[in-house]
Parts: C-alpha cells; sequence; structure tokens
C-alpha cells in the first residue's frame, strides 16, 4: 500500500544539509537523517521556503520523551508548541528554541 505522504528531500546543493518539508514527522525525519548520515535537516515550509533546521540530538530527546506521540510534525517542534523536554517551565528560549541544544539557521 502506498504511504498517504510520502516524504520529499531535496538534494543539498548549498551546503545546508537535506530539505525537507515541515509536514514531515519526527520518525521520519530521524530516519532521513540516519540515511543521509547527517545531524540536521534543513526544514521549508509549502512554499520551499527554509523554516529552520532541526538537529538529530533534538528529535532523539524529543523521542525518548514522554511528550512524544508518533503524530508530532516537524513544524510543531520549530513552532515551540510543545513542552521540552527535560526542561523546567518557561525553559524555552527564543523561537521555540531550547537553550543549549544547537539550531543551525538557513
Amino acid at each position: 500500500m502506498p504511504d498517504p505522504a510520502p516524504a520529499t528531500v531535496v538534494e543539498d546543493t548549498d551546503g545546508q544539509g537535506p530539505r525537507v518539508c515541515d509536514d514531515m514527522t519526527v520518525e521520519v525525519a530521524l530516519a532521513v537523517m540516519a540515511g543521509a548520515r547527517v545531524g540536521y535537516l534543513t526544514v521549508c515550509d509549502g512554499d520551499d521556503q527554509s523554516t529552520g533546521s532541526i538537529t538529530l540530538v533534538r528529535l532523539a530527546v524529543l523521542r525518548d520523551s514522554s511528550t512524544y506521540t508518533d503524530r508530532i510534525r516537524l513544524r510543531d517542534v520549530l513552532d515551540g508548541s510543545l513542552p521540552s523536554p527535560g526542561a523546567r517551565s518557561g525553559g524555552v528560549g527564543g523561537y521555540g528554541r531550547v537553550p543549549g541544544v544547537p539550531a543551525l539557521s538557513c
């Protein structure tokens, strides 16, 4: 049976890592990172505009947290709508980033 939401990965042409759509799930993003052997992905919206990047470390910590579900999408992680795994209340920094977790800009 075909996957209803196939993963789209655009080849890295400018040194910013593989580009993926923000509707990709965390689990699929981790698989893409493993297959591409990279530590981060550049996340894009439906108009192929970069909305940020996400690291392998951040996704792995999220996946191992009690807040994780298999429905979490990359856009949910980037917009800061999820509680930070292991962080105290108010521990999320500017733009929903967790202090101490590297985030790369595009």
